[in-house]
């Protein structure tokens, strides 16, 4: 197992910051991106943020960390999480923990946000907490590295 992490983003999160503040925040991608950068570096932890649009690079960079045998996956796989079997079944495959992430909370919104395909196969769903979500993620994988996560 390595110290690496990958963060995972999903569709339209390259538009945090400008797509309904009011309900993903004022911080963007980059933002975070530098935060949690910040962050792994205090933890001794390397971090590889990615984002896209394309359902299959979640699952190609989701066998990669598979394959790469990596500490962690943060996803945020934004409206993918209600509709991808193929990310589910991607999780599944290997033997990386996977820590689902929203900035909203999904059960405080619409009823079709309710369901996850992720969080039946993640080690834990982290939601609620706007961009704080990714940091206490990252802390959630480094105590995956010194075994105090269940």
């Amino acid at each position: 197992m390595s110290d690496l992490v990958l963060v995972l983003n999903g569709p339209n999160l390259n538009l945090l910051g400008s797509r309904e503040p009011h309900i993903y925040g004022h911080d963007t991608l980059d933002s975070i991106a530098a935060a949690l950068s910040d962050q792994a570096e205090a933890l001794g932890i390397e971090i590889d943020l990615r984002q896209s649009n394309h359902e299959g690079h979640l699952v190609d960079w989701l066998h990669e960390a598979g394959g790469r045998s990596a500490l962690a996956v943060i996803l945020n796989a934004g409206a993918y999480t209600h509709t991808s079997v193929a990310i589910h079944d991607a999780i599944k495959a290997i033997a990386v923990p996977v820590i689902e992430v929203h900035l909203s909370n999904p059960h405080a919104r619409e009823a079709f946000r309710h369901t996850s395909f992720i969080s039946p196969v993640a080690k834990g769903v982290i939601s609620g907490f706007g961009a704080r979500s990714y940091a206490l993620a990252l802390d959630a994988a480094a105590a995956l590295r010194q075994g105090t996560a269940q």
